[in-house]
This record gives C-alpha cells, sequence and structure tokens, in this order.
C-alpha cells in the first residue's frame, strides 16, 4: 500500500513538474512561490492593523504563537523524517529554486502559508477563499518548481493549519 502511495506522489510530482519547462507557468509560480517566502506575513500584519485595528490584536498574538508552535514542530518533523528532494531521487526532474534545506517533508512554505491563510480565514471570513487559493498556490509551487512532492506540501498544509487552530484556541 504504501509502495503504491510513493508512486502515485512520484508520478503527480512529474505530471506538475514538467509544468515548468512552459516561461509563463515557470514565472507565475516562481512569484506565487516567492510570496510565500515570508516578507508577506509582515505586510499583512500592518495592513491588518491599518484597516482592521480592532482586530489586530488577535491576529498578531495567534500569528506569533502558530509560528512558535509551528516552527519547531517542522523543524522536528524535517529532521526525523529526512526525506529527500525529488531532484535529488529522481533523475528526469528539474528544479528551479535552490531549497533553504536538504530534506522535504513537510513543504515549509506550504506550512506557513496554510498557517496564515486559516489565521486569515479564521479572524477575516471575508478573506477565507484568496486566503486559501493562494496558499494552495504556494504549495503547488513548490512542487511545479522541483522542490517537493504532493505529499510534502499536504502535510505542510496540515501542519501550518492545525497549528493556527491550536494557537487560537489557546489565545481565545
Amino acid at each position: 500500500m504504501l509502495s503504491m502511495i510513493s508512486n502515485l506522489d512520484t508520478l503527480a510530482f512529474l505530471r506538475c513538474n514538467r509544468l515548468q519547462h512552459n516561461t509563463l507557468f515557470s514565472t507565475f509560480f516562481l512569484l506565487i512561490s516567492k510570496s510565500g517566502d515570508g516578507y508577506l506575513y509582515l505586510l499583512l500584519a500592518v495592513l491588518v492593523y491599518w484597516a482592521a485595528p480592532e482586530n489586530h490584536l488577535l491576529f498578531v498574538s495567534a500569528g506569533v504563537l502558530s509560528f512558535l508552535i509551528e516552527l519547531p514542530c517542522f523543524l522536528f518533523l524535517k529532521s526525523t523524517i529526512r526525506r529527500d528532494r525529488p531532484f535529488v531521487l529522481i533523475a528526469d526532474c528539474s528544479f528551479s529554486v535552490q531549497p533553504s534545506d536538504k530534506f522535504s517533508m513537510p513543504s515549509g512554505h506550504t506550512a506557513a502559508a496554510f498557517l496564515m491563510a486559516t489565521l486569515v480565514a479564521s479572524i477575516y471570513p471575508v478573506f477565507a477563499i484568496v486566503a486559501f487559493v493562494w496558499a494552495s498556490l504556494v504549495g503547488v509551487s513548490r512542487v511545479i518548481l522541483g522542490v517537493h512532492y504532493p505529499s510534502d506540501v499536504l502535510a505542510g498544509a496540515l501542519l501550518g493549519s492545525s497549528c493556527t487552530l491550536v494557537a487560537l484556541a489557546v489565545v481565545n
């Protein structure tokens, strides 16, 4: 069963990874991936303060706590699972970004993006669809750009969303 799941994961990765050879897709997903680097999160906190100061304290405190929970969990999972990145194992794949570390499970960009999407959706539900579409695109970008398998992205999404839900429960 695990072998079948692994094969499906690799097949899905290869299909997505081929999209980076299209210049338009590659450029779009490079930009989307960069939007998950972290700078946007600080900008979002400033925008929330300006646009909705009544919820700013909840947004910032739950956001900080979410990242304080997520980061050690992320580092523990990376160092425990130690899954090689696809471009290390798959000869006919290519990658367009240099990852910040050696291992792929879970996707840190996706974890952070879903952490923020869950936070935004929980406090500002009117922006939920936009937040989750953006977070999903960040995850997909990491597969297309060759640095993660789809299951890495799924694990990152679960990690980020879970950490935010825990933080919101604590803060509330």
